[in-house]
């Protein structure tokens, strides 16, 4: 078969699929085109999804008759006055969007510059062009995009239905309003709800913007980035390791002012996180990096949705350094929907209609149990109580399901952050009092948490201290484990313990860390060897080095039903507020809950 060029009109239906492959990617060129011409205010109407309608109304510089019909022609851009790629400082600069749309919809171009007397339109229907005629309008551009790909029904089929589209869109826009708050943007049509984000300004101008978009629980249980590292300046908003998410779709990510998505930030957020949260949760962050144009390459996708750092080694560290800091200066805190979901999880007793009162039978009353017997004074054939059940009667009656240690409240203790111990109920939770609430504490989560960061501080400055066992601790365990622990012995003695092989099923342990005390070690040696067989190699625990100490810290940690003295209650307190990340436990769970008077006072309908 011979070679032949392809006709212009086939050309630009084949651009159109690289750039245009939903309607949401036609908002997306267009509003970043908006943004480019210095709008203020953007518009954008759609209708079916926006596969009957898109408009993008802004107030932008405008085009005169020129730039208008070069618009619509294939790669004509206004972006590129050096035709250098290695300093793109534009959104769209590839020339192909108007071109492409047009195309494959009935593309029309209004548009007016300051100083013109009327605008001029402009149409492209399905690749035949038309005008430019006048038209009354205010400065700035309107383009309007009607039946998408409605000529090429082999491309239309494979769109989604109108609600998931619509959907796409709105995801489109928030993102461009994220990245650029000093613009005000409006999303409005018959097939939606109207989003309306007004231009913020000033120092918390990207705070507010995030509390319009994202919400403000987001802003209200996140802390600011503030980093230069590696050339990189990272700034946005990380949200507390407790407020997390089922999914990575809260998990925003801008290079320059444009929304992408990268395999480096992804990673670095996960390993920013990964001492703080579950597995199967994902935090909320809106990262946003400036770096020069020239060491990030933004053209390697026709969409601009994906870039290669220059130095990607570089963004990853400064990524981690930035959230890690941030979240060491959150110290002890907390996300209030922990708070949130225990009074959701608080329902106030509903008041059931008084039944009949029967007479009891003589043989009801003697199937009682003896003590509540021995406790009425009387009975009577209306059935009414003379009395109440003896204290006696009552103790003998029921079984009390928690043992409650009760302490004075220290009136100095209670201008700490985290009051000063009350109770301990259940023998693992502490409840204190502070001078704004109460705070339920989980003991064995925030001590693990405490030995952790210990552990951490510790293997930093060096091989962590041991402890002798005055006799051995043999552990029997099967062959394969008892192997695999003593390959790894030499990495362990840098955490503090000590193994021996003993015989050709057991291990002895002949040193243990000295900030576990009197831990299960048992427990702890067959936990590591459960982790090496996971990890499938000795060589591997250098690399797993939170996962050891994290694990150590579980087994050397208080346990749950430890009864606690009220000064070892307070203590812990204390060490709460003083160790950073004390919030949420090693795996990810909150350590405590705190409920404001205010709240309490709602549980009990007592609020104004």
């Amino acid at each position: 078969m011979p070679i032949r060029q392809l006709p212009e009109d086939l050309i630009n239906r084949i651009a159109a699929g690289e750039v245009v492959e939903r309607p949401a990617s036609v908002v997306k060129e267009l509003v970043e085109n908006s943004i480019d011409a210095g709008a203020r205010r953007i518009t954008v109407a759609t209708a079916g999804g926006g596969m009957d309608l898109i408009r993008i109304t802004d107030d932008g510089c405008g085009m005169d008759r020129d730039d208008l019909l070069l618009s619509v022609e294939r790669h004509a851009t206004s972006k590129l006055t050096l035709d250098d790629l290695d300093d793109i400082r534009t959104l769209g600069f590839r020339g192909e969007a108007l071109a492409s749309i047009g195309s494959v919809a009935r593309l029309s171009v209004a548009s007016r510059p300051a100083g013109a007397e009327s605008g001029l339109v402009l149409v492209v229907d399905n690749g035949r062009r038309s005008g430019p005629m006048p038209q009354a309008m205010n400065r700035g551009t309107v383009i309007e995009v009607r039946d998408l790909f409605s000529q090429v029904p082999a491309r239309r089929k494979f769109l989604k239905s109108a609600r998931a589209e619509t959907a796409a869109i709105t995801d489109v826009m928030r993102r461009l309003a994220m990245a650029n708050p000093q613009v005000h943007f409006v999303l409005e049509g018959t097939d939606r709800q109207v989003s309306n984000w007004p231009a913020v300004t000033g120092e918390a101008a990207l705070a507010a913007r995030l509390g319009q978009v994202m919400g403000a629980d987001f802003v209200e249980n996140a802390v600011p980035l503030a980093m230069a590292r590696h050339g990189v300046v990272v700034a946005g908003l990380a949200g507390l390791p407790t407020f997390t998410r089922a999914n990575s779709l809260s998990q925003f990510y801008f290079v320059n002012g444009r929304s992408v998505r990268d395999k480096v930030l992804v990673g670095a957020v996960r390993a920013a996180y990964a001492d703080y949260t579950f597995r199967d949760r994902f935090p909320v962050v809106a990262l946003y990096l400036a770096i020069d144009p020239a060491a990030v390459d933004v053209n390697v996708h026709p969409a601009k949705a994906e870039l290669r750092f220059r130095d990607g080694g570089g963004v990853r560290g400064a990524v981690i350094r930035a959230i890690g800091m941030a979240l060491h200066e959150a110290g002890y805190k907390a996300s209030t929907s922990v708070a949130e979901d225990v009074l959701g999880a608080f329902t106030a007793p509903e008041m059931a209609p008084a039944a009949p009162v029967q007479a009891a039978s003589e043989h009801q009353l003697d199937e009682a149990p003896a003590s509540y017997r021995t406790g009425l004074s009387a009975w009577t054939g209306a059935a009414t109580l003379a009395a109440r059940p003896s204290a006696e009667a009552l103790a003998g009656f029921t079984r009390p399901s928690a043992r409650v240690e009760m302490a004075e409240a220290a009136p100095e203790l209670l201008d700490f952050p985290l009051g000063a111990a009350r109770a301990q109920m259940f023998d693992n939770y502490i409840i204190a009092q502070s001078d704004k609430g109460l705070l339920l504490v989980d003991q064995h989560a925030a001590h693990e948490r405490l030995v952790y960061e210990r552990f951490k501080a510790q293997l930093a400055a060096g091989p962590v201290p041991s402890q002798a066992q005055l006799i051995p601790v043999i552990v029997e365990m099967p062959e394969e484990d008892c192997g695999r622990l003593e390959e790894a012995a030499p990495e362990l003695e840098r955490f503090g313990l000590y193994l021996d092989r003993f015989g050709p099923r057991a291990i002895a342990v002949r040193e243990t860390p000295a900030l576990l005390g009197h831990s299960d070690i048992e427990g702890l040696v067959r936990d590591l060897a459960d982790g090496l067989a996971e990890w499938d190699s000795a060589a591997a625990l250098t690399g797993r080095m939170e996962a050891i100490i994290a694990r150590m810290a579980c087994h050397g940690s208080v346990r749950s039903g430890r009864r606690l003295r009220v000064d070892e209650m307070n203590a812990l307190l204390r060490d709460m507020e003083a160790t950073p990340h004390s919030g949420q436990c090693i795996h990810g769970r909150p350590t405590y809950v705190e409920l404001k008077k205010a709240d309490i006072e709602r549980l009990f309908g007592r609020s104004r």
